[in-house]
């Protein structure tokens, strides 16, 4: 028997109301973690890692970040389509290498961070994380 038309809106309603309440309650957890001060200290430390191990890559792997800005000058969506999926958009990172490069050439990913500086980083995550 189908459910009427107003019932199916009340629980759609409820359970829009439990998913995002779900949601803040989880953002509210990750704030506080991500507030704690030996939480910061790690964030601090793994930065300066990959900033460091990315300046240490730069000379042998700045080709790749030079096509990459051509390739968004220009508009070269053939240019752009060849690289890495992997990145952290939401940090402002986005791997300038050939996609399969952590199997063909055995490298991190590689490029820029938002303040322009090179970085190496392992592991992705999508943008809207």
């Amino acid at each position: 028997m189908p459910v009427p038309e107003e019932e199916r809106r009340v629980q759609e309603a409820v359970r829009r109301h439990v998913r995002n309440s779900a949601f803040a309650e989880a953002e509210k957890v990750i704030s506080f973690v991500l507030s704690d001060p030996g939480v910061q200290e790690a964030r601090a430390r793994v930065e300066a890692a990959e900033t460091q191990f990315g300046m240490e890559l730069c000379a042998r792997l700045q080709p790749f970040q030079d096509r990459y800005d051509r390739a968004v000058r220009d508009g070269d969506l053939a240019g752009l389509t060849g690289i890495c999926a992997g990145k952290h958009g939401r940090w402002g990172r986005v791997c300038v290498l050939p996609d399969g490069h952590e199997t063909s050439l055995e490298e991190p990913h590689w490029g820029r961070n938002s303040e322009g500086q090179s970085i190496a980083w392992v592991g992705s995550a999508p943008d809207d994380l």
